[in-house]
């Protein structure tokens, strides 16, 4: 019989040194093309840090860093960029598959608790569709925008946690 494994992240606010940890898991080709929905150039270092400035100084986006083991996994952050409060995150690509994802967002809607709470995915990223139902994230509706990774447009689904969805946080 297994034993189950014990996944240690932790999430803390943001400091200037995760920025370039974050820079060079937003280079990833595969990671992009997952997430469909990226900057236009990511190998763009200036743009990144001004961008990230953006977003450390605006007060009503919550972010925080995910460390797995001590280490910058990626980010999670709850932002109102389409009017209605949403949930994004990235991970570094070598901290897929092991379910960091799903635990630092099940910890993170612990301090995020406006409902309803939505989160855009792609459709064909069933990783992190995945990983959104786990947390109790229902599809609501879908959507369709251009993707820069992909350079076409991508289909979308929109999903919801709290009012009609399960709420699980």
């Amino acid at each position: 019989m297994g034993h189950p494994i014990t996944i240690y992240i932790q999430l803390r606010d943001v400091t200037e040194a995760d920025l370039p940890i974050f820079y060079a898991q937003q280079l990833d080709e595969t990671a992009n093309i997952m997430a469909a929905f990226t900057r236009e150039d990511p190998a763009d270092r200036d743009g990144f840090m001004t961008h990230w400035a953006k977003i450390l100084a605006d007060e009503t986006i919550i972010i925080q860093t995910i460390l797995f083991d001590g280490q910058v996994a990626g980010h999670i952050l709850s932002h109102v960029w389409f009017g209605e409060p949403e949930v994004s995150y990235w991970l570094g690509k070598e901290f897929w598959g092991k379910g960091i994802a799903a635990m630092a967002l099940l910890e993170f809607l612990k301090q995020v608790t406006i409902r309803p709470l939505y989160a855009r995915v792609a459709k064909d990223n069933i990783a992190s569709i995945r990983v959104l139902e786990k947390c109790g994230f229902t599809i609501f509706s879908q959507d369709k925008g251009f993707s820069n990774a992909r350079n076409q447009e991508v289909e979308e689904f929109i999903l919801q946690l709290g009012k009609n969805g399960k709420d699980r946080s």
